[in-house]
């Protein structure tokens, strides 16, 4: 069995380069892979492209390399949470791409069933559409138009998992699956960052959720800060 394991974020990054596509997993702060992330701020690497379903918060997350001016160009579906994105979009010093958060995910999944393109109705008529091919099918007896989306096969590919094995397979824990798999399978070089390292076998084949056949290199990570991105609670009623 081959053995996928790095010593560390460092080492697993050493050659993601200035210029590079990099897809990032985790939905808000849940799922994040803090520590590559910290990795490629730590390297000063820039001008780079981020697949990402979010763009993190101002100090947290992605936000951390905005600060850094580390990011040309964010791809993602929400981008509400960081005021550093919104500074540096409105003042034109990054490029944005906003798509719908279900052709994030299939595109991100076309690229790991080895497809170039999809074809979806949503996005068709707006602003989201212009410059793209639009094609007229018959589905389920309704007959609309799709839009032509191209599969996302970015350079790296970036996940945090819960539990892994050397060969890489992945388990993932709770609500943090949300779109590391699908990042995970688009990757050219797939880098896995993990709270729990284990040999192979220690994983029941039955709750993996990506196999190590999309994983290049993996780690167990250190330091995780399990942050909430919005804490709301209610008032505590009068006894």
């Amino acid at each position: 069995m081959i053995n996928k394991t790095v010593s560390n974020a460092k080492e697993a990054i050493q050659d993601i380069e200035d210029g590079m596509t990099l897809s990032l997993g985790g939905f808000g702060l849940c799922g994040i892979p803090e520590n590559l992330i910290s990795a490629l701020l730590e390297k000063g690497v820039s001008n780079l492209t981020c697949i990402s379903n979010n763009a993190g918060v101002d100090d947290f997350g992605l936000g951390l390399l905005l600060q850094k001016k580390q990011v040309k160009k964010i791809i993602a579906s929400y981008v509400g949470e960081n005021a550093e994105f919104e500074r540096q979009m409105l003042n034109g010093e990054l490029e944005v791409e906003l798509i719908p958060q279900g052709t994030l995910a299939t595109r991100l999944m076309a690229g790991g069933y080895g497809l170039p393109v999809i074809y979806t109705p949503a996005g068709v008529g707006t602003e989201v559409a212009e410059g793209k091919e639009v094609r007229r099918f018959t589905f389920h007896g309704v007959e609309k138009d799709y839009l032509m989306e191209y599969a996302f096969e970015p350079d790296f590919a970036l996940v945090k998992a819960w539990k892994g094995d050397t060969a890489g397979n992945l388990v993932y824990r709770g609500t943090a699956q949300n779109f590391n798999h699908a990042v995970a399978m688009c990757g050219k070089i797939t880098i896995a960052e993990v709270e729990e390292l284990v040999e192979v076998g220690e994983l029941d084949p039955n709750h993996i959720h990506t196999p190590g056949v999309f994983v290049q290199r993996i780690f167990q990570g250190e330091k995780y800060e399990k942050r909430i991105e919005q804490r709301t609670v209610r008032q505590k009623e009068d006894e």
